[in-house]
């Protein structure tokens, strides 16, 4: 058994080339294109330290978030000396303001007079205090870094400053408002969990562990983004997830030197191993339960604070043809509509290409009869069948794309109402063939089968085949197919094959490719960029009826 597939290289930019020839690293590449500016404001904040003089750390934290109106400062004067020696900093919106109100405020405004006697409620003696006995919040963290201030603000953090004590106390109390746990619009399924993920990291976190009640799921917290500061997150499981893999990702995250990180779009872009193919080769879902199981089989998912679409690596061509219901149905069901997917796949690619060739080309491949009818049908047409074909093509691309883009009420009347209003016209017009509009209407419904992003790529590569197909028949198409064929053998997703376990070809990984054997075989999981842990369960589970007489009467003794 293959432990490691071998080339888990860098895709974009281990070292990268200088204009003097000589290979600069990772660190020196980031150096030379950073912002200045906002650079060297990080590096003034991380440097400087908090004061111990309340009303000097306050100046400080005004004079850094000038102008922003949504900034709360609250002062407090504890114990009853009329003296604020209190400041609470937090930004209204991001925090609950229950929270804020009824464990914070309230222990500060009315616990702290009730202090034992003796006990001098100043400087680091009041940090103390307020630390270990008056805030009963559970996330606690203490900082001197003015730095470090700001950013736990700009979090939905609140931030409590204490005169005569050069410290702060942050605490966790993030409380803004967000949508709800619903059903995924993008991965509809009839039999399976309804939940998706949601815009926030923390809730997202929480359904995997949800899915996964282990220890070994580990996630991993970073952020990225000059400006947004974005919180990310990496999960894995450790002792399945290979540790080459884990490893790559980390330092392919850590290249990442952008202002902003607005959803996983940007990360996809910046760490896949063939940012110029049209195929994607990082997977994205927005499935607690599809997430999961993509751990459970080695992979490893990026979270991103504000996106409910959680990317998994490294990605396979044949997971375009995999959906979550195929492991809930039975499997001679799942076997069958996955073989009907991958025909359809090779249909919404081929089929109009196809079409274009024989009725140009080759006409002695059609029967008699049908020859016939497309010859009646094409007779008044004043174009060449390819051109005929790029129109209608482009014609459903683009009531395609409004209906998507339109409110949902109004984009399924475009589309529907759009498609047969164009098609009838054309035909009557004598523009293009009935023939024509079948096939067009045909691919179009063929390629929803696919994984969305695959399907994009799809439609991409229809109209260069089109073109072959129009110009040179149908050996252009094989000439075109045979170029597509070496360039998904070419790529590679975290070092892995793109079309494994196809090619390179490994007779036990077809238990979950065309199609799926039952549960009770498959015994192993996949083997990906490797793992330590191959067994997925115990041999032996295959379900039998029960010998007679054991389990109740046969039908005999009825």
């Amino acid at each position: 058994m293959v432990k490691y597939i071998k080339p888990i290289k860098i895709g974009q930019g281990g070292r990268r080339k200088s204009r003097s020839g000589r290979s600069r690293t990772p660190g020196e590449y980031a150096q030379e294109n950073t912002f200045p500016s906002m650079e060297l404001h990080d590096m003034e904040l991380h440097d400087r330290q908090l004061d111990s003089d309340l009303q000097s750390n306050l100046q400080q934290l005004m004079r850094i978030l000038d102008d922003c109106s949504d900034v709360v400062y609250r002062e407090f004067a504890p114990a009853g000396d009329g003296h604020p020696g209190l400041a609470l900093v937090f930004v209204d919106g991001l925090v609950d303001k229950t929270l804020v109100s009824d464990q914070i405020m309230h222990s500060l405004m009315l616990d702290a007079p009730l202090v034992r006697p003796g006990d001098q409620f100043t400087g680091d003696g009041a940090f103390k205090m307020i630390r270990e006995r008056l805030l009963p919040y559970q996330q606690m963290m203490e900082t001197g870094n003015l730095g470090r201030v700001i950013d736990a603000v700009l979090a939905g953090e609140t931030v409590l400053l204490v005169d005569g004590c050069a410290r702060a106390l942050i605490n966790d109390v993030k409380g803004w408002e967000m949508r709800s746990i619903t059903e995924s619009q993008t991965e509809i399924v009839i039999r399976g969990p309804r939940e998706a993920f949601v815009e926030s990291i923390r809730v997202n976190t929480s359904l995997l562990r949800r899915k996964i009640k282990n220890p070994n799921l580990k996630i991993e917290a970073l952020k990225l983004g000059r400006v947004t500061k974005t919180d990310l997150a990496v999960a894995y499981i450790k002792g399945i997830a290979n540790e080459k893999l884990v490893a790559e990702i980390k330092e392919r995250l850590s290249r990442i030197e952008i202002d902003a990180i607005l959803e996983t779009g940007y990360i996809e872009e910046l760490i896949e191993d063939s940012p110029r193919s049209p195929f994607p080769t990082v997977g994205h879902t927005e499935r607690p339960d599809k997430a999961a199981a993509q751990l459970l089989e080695g992979r490893a998912a990026v979270l991103v604070d504000g996106t409910p679409h959680v990317l998994t690596v490294p990605f396979l061509f044949i997971e375009s043809l995999q959906f979550p219901e195929d492991y809930y149905e039975r499997w001679v069901v799942s076997s069958a509509v996955r073989l009907l997917r991958l025909v359809f796949l090779m249909v919404s690619l081929v089929l109009p290409s196809f079409y274009v060739a024989v009725v140009t080309f080759h006409h002695e491949l059609l029967p008699t009869p049908l020859l016939l009818s497309l010859a009646a049908q094409r007779e008044a047409i004043p174009y060449p069948a390819v051109f005929e074909v790029l129109i209608m093509e482009l014609s459903f691309e683009v009531l395609r794309e409004a209906g998507v883009r339109l409110p949902r009420q109004v984009g399924q009347a475009v589309s529907i109402v759009g498609a047969l209003v164009v098609g009838l016209a054309a035909v009557q017009a004598g523009l293009v063939a009935a023939a024509t509009v079948i096939i067009v209407a045909l691919t179009g419904i063929a390629s929803f089968t696919t994984y969305y992003s695959t399907g994009f790529a799809i439609r991409f590569l229809r109209f260069p085949l089109l073109v072959l197909a129009g110009s040179l028949g149908l050996y252009g198409l094989l000439c075109g197919l045979l170029a597509l064929l070496i360039h998904l053998a070419s790529l590679r997703s975290f070092g892995v094959p793109y079309l494994s376990p196809a090619a390179p070809f490994h007779p036990g990984e077809q238990k979950d490719m065309a199609i799926r054997v039952p549960w009770w075989a498959m015994l192993y999981r996949p083997r990906l960029a490797g793992t330590a842990n191959p067994r997925r369960e115990t041999a032996g589970l295959e379900p039998a009826p029960p010998p007679p007489g054991q389990n109740g009467p046969t039908g005999d003794e009825q």
